[in-house]
């Protein structure tokens, strides 16, 4: 199965722990999976220009293959003004609309404060809805007092990314059997 974990921003480095954190967990279960870590903040990524995704070269070219190439994404995103990330976005509009089809998205939110829970909810599954992705219900939220000397350092919230792997795998490989006996039905 192949494995993209991709840090939504160019700036900051929380999200990038979380996602380090969660692709250790990912290695440890799934030692047999392929796993690619993207940070727009390691990457020169282009601004979509409308051109088929196929087109792009360079850090962009690697960034939209892999994901279109992934089984399982998981998402990692700051919140900035009440909202995800514009390098973020970008990214999506980087891709076609069915990109996500057939792909099992986990999220992974991070904010300076609780009061930006809900913004997975109400800005980024939506537009992962649209692409056709199958969201992981639960996501994992993290805020600036789980963070300490550029750790996680709450227990909860470690658990609750051990458990959001474990659904995440849980679901997938269960759509790629459905998937799969589907697929059988028609004789080809």
């Amino acid at each position: 199965m192949k494995i993209a974990l991709l840090s939504g921003s160019t700036v900051g480095s929380k999200t990038r722990i979380a996602l380090e954190t969660t692709a250790l967990k990912i290695q440890e279960q799934f030692p047999d999976y392929e796993v690619n870590f993207l940070d727009l903040k390691e990457l020169d990524i282009e601004f979509s220009d409308g051109r088929n995704y196929l087109d792009y070269t360079g850090d962009t070219g690697l960034l939209v293959s892999t994901l279109m190439t992934a089984d399982v994404i998981f998402i990692g995103s700051p919140t900035f003004q009440a909202s995800i990330p514009g390098s973020l976005k970008n990214v999506f509009d980087l891709l076609p609309p069915k990109a996500f089809e057939r792909k099992i998205i986990s999220l992974i939110m991070t904010a300076g404060s609780p009061k930006h829970y809900l913004v997975a909810e109400s800005q980024l599954k939506p537009i992962l809805t649209y692409m056709k992705a199958i969201t992981v219900p639960s996501y994992v939220f993290i805020e600036e007092l789980d963070f300490s000397n550029q750790i996680i350092v709450s227990d909860d919230v470690l658990m609750r990314l051990d458990k959001l792997v474990e659904d995440t795998f849980i679901l997938a490989e269960s759509y790629q059997l459905i998937w799969k006996k589907q697929e059988e039905q028609y004789g080809f």
